[in-house]
């Protein structure tokens, strides 16, 4: 097979051994922001991306590309229905992360339940009695509130509910579920005592997490955030928090990353900060650097991707197998 694919240079080398077994010549990005990536590899016949925004007036100085593999689910950082227009199709890697995201965000929340990274950092401090005044509280019996109730969302309702928890569920697209109960947004917001945002960006909850989300909520509330730092505001969510409006936040998304050293979120000792480490296992990111480049393969041998989030009416010309 002919093709240059561009990649990122942290992509898993499971993604890189898949490409050059099937012939494919790999150039590394040092760069990935769109114009640099133009600079480095004009030639390219697909690439592979993580969340950094690609402009589609990019896609221009790139005649031979067919293809941007999204390494991940999340395809907010491009324009799939612009590219389609270009001929070029977009694809994402939807079953390669669910699983370890979900534990991730597991992880999360028992973590702010029972002050675990907080209580450690005062230990290394000398200060063992951080304890007696921060105490945690207990996940079985309370309510769960997912919003975005895809693959992600799914795994996290039956794993907390294995906890005992009582799991409600806002997502405008569902009609049933196995695990927990479909409420509306407002009654979500009102009843949860944790709520973990799952759902995928769109005009509609794009900062949809404001001011006036935050003072649906229970001062003793938790919010969780490994989707997108876009779906909150973020101003808003540091003033509830440092008014005592919500109880506590675990972040791992931002709106910049990584995070500025100058955001007021650091100096905040109710939020727990990850730096996207929600699918940051081995075998996830195996997982979707594989395949992504599999979807990379099959459209530069001119057949149809498996999970694509477009559909260019005229895709520009694949290579053949040779």
């Amino acid at each position: 097979m002919n093709g240059v694919v561009g990649i990122p240079q942290s992509l898993a080398q499971a993604g890189k051994d898949y490409l050059t077994a099937h012939g494919l010549k790999t150039v590394e990005l040092t760069s990935l922001k769109a114009t640099d990536i133009a600079v480095q590899v004009p030639q390219a016949d697909a690439l592979i991306l993580l969340t950094d925004p690609f402009d589609t007036a990019v896609a221009a100085r790139l005649p031979n590309l067919k293809i941007i593999a999204r390494h991940g689910v999340g395809i907010d950082n491009v324009d799939p229905l612009a590219l389609a227009r270009r001929g070029v199709w977009v694809t994402n890697t939807p079953n390669a992360n669910a699983s370890t995201v979900a534990e991730t965000t597991l992880a999360e929340i028992l973590d702010v339940s029972k002050n675990v990274t907080r209580a450690s950092i005062q230990m290394r401090r000398g200060n063992f009695a951080y304890r007696s005044n921060h105490m945690g509280f207990d996940l079985s019996g309370k309510r769960l509130g997912i919003m975005g109730y895809g693959r992600i969302g799914r795994l996290v309702a039956q794993k907390a509910s294995v906890l005992g928890m009582t799991v409600l569920i806002y997502d405008p697209t569902a009609q049933q579920t196995d695990v927990g109960t479909l409420v509306d947004r407002e009654t979500l917001l009102r009843a949860a005592d944790i709520v973990t945002l799952h759902m995928a960006v769109t005009p509609e909850n794009k900062r949809g997490i404001d001011a006036r989300s935050l003072a649906l909520m229970k001062k003793s509330a938790v919010l969780i955030n490994l989707g997108r730092g876009v779906l909150i505001d973020t101003p808003a969510l540091i003033a509830a928090l440092k008014s005592g409006e919500l109880s506590q936040a675990a972040l791992d998304v931002y709106d910049e990353e990584p995070l500025p050293m100058t955001s007021e979120l650091y100096q905040l000792d109710n939020v727990l900060l990850t730096p996207h480490i929600a699918s940051n296992t081995f075998e996830a990111r195996s997982r979707m650097a594989r395949d992504a480049a599999s979807e990379v393969v099959r459209v530069l041998a001119g057949d149809q991707p498996q999970w694509p989030v477009n559909r260019p009416a005229k895709p520009r010309q694949s290579n053949k197998l040779k």
